[in-house]
């Protein structure tokens, strides 16, 4: 297991053959290692933080949001909800991606940083994104309302037949002459 904490960018960790239990143990030391434990975890001089639940930033959920997708299903009532209960192997094997993005470290590498007005709960949100066109990975941001620090909203890779690349298009299409 120790080899996956010495993966850098552009490999993928090797988890497939793990146990469950084996898996997220570590996967969750590389996530403590590059964003829950790195005091210098920052963009553009701004620290990144997970969101807030209920008054508190909610580190854990962040972790299940980089390693696990949603689903939609209906409730007994009928109404269409999601929950985040999938195992995903592409998300969590670029999990270690993260942080050599989020520092702009990475050399001849195509990476598009820009802001854009997204529709999020019926409202428009100002969401940051840092795009890898070669490896079609994207990290979101959303600046706080303060204007001081970002949340951390999700990275994942660009899957064609959920509409990745088309999306991250959208966005792009959306630009703000600002990165916020």
């Amino acid at each position: 297991m120790a080899f996956n904490l010495v993966k850098k960018y552009d490999s993928f960790l090797e988890i497939g053959h793990f146990t469950e239990q084996e898996r997220s143990r570590i996967l969750r030391q590389i996530f403590d290692r590059d964003i829950a434990d790195n005091e210098d975890f920052s963009f553009h001089n701004k620290i990144i933080r997970p969101l807030k639940k209920e008054d508190v930033f909610d580190v854990d959920s962040l972790f299940k949001h980089l390693t696990f997708r949603s689903e939609e299903y209906k409730d007994l009532n009928g109404r269409k909800l999601k929950r985040r209960n999938i195992f995903d192997f592409e998300r969590s094997k670029r999990l270690h991606w993260i942080l050599p993005h989020i520092d702009l470290k990475l050399k001849n590498v195509k990476i598009e940083v820009f802001s854009s007005k997204v529709r999020k709960d019926g409202k428009d949100v100002i969401r940051t994104f840092i795009y890898n066109v070669d490896k079609q990975y994207v990290i979101i941001l959303e600046p706080q309302r303060s204007g001081l620090d970002y949340y951390f909203i999700t990275a994942y890779y660009l899957d064609k037949k959920l509409g990745g690349p088309k999306s991250i298009q959208k966005s792009m299409k959306r630009k703000l002459s600002v990165i916020y």
